[in-house]
């Protein structure tokens, strides 16, 4: 019996570790940056505590959304009240200056 063998050229892909790391950089990139490390574990304690049935989930949901708006209000309000006293002239301030001492006497 005869047989014929054909071998064609086949091009087998591989990665490199530089490919790896690169990629991996890229994929990265592309996540929302993770919260501190005290938020990570408050949240992940609320979580644990939900999945071991001492709290419902919908009471721990409750608690860490409350938790994230009461955070971001008070984050945006320091900014909220420094930005009327930039954005007045300085006739503005200086009225406000001499209120604030006529108040004080």
């Amino acid at each position: 019996m005869h047989t014929l063998d054909v071998r064609a050229p086949l091009h087998v892909p591989y990665l490199t570790p530089g490919d790896v790391v690169n990629n991996a950089r890229t994929a990265t990139g592309w996540l929302p940056p993770l919260p501190p490390a005290r938020e990570l574990v408050y949240y992940g304690g609320l979580g644990a505590l939900a999945v071991a049935g001492a709290l419902e989930w919908p009471v721990a949901l409750a608690v860490g959304g409350a938790t994230v708006l009461i955070q971001r209000s008070r984050r945006q309000e320091p900014a909220e009240r420094a930005q009327p006293a930039a954005e007045s002239g300085p006739e503005q301030a200086a009225q406000q200056a001499a209120q604030g001492t006529k108040k004080k006497d």
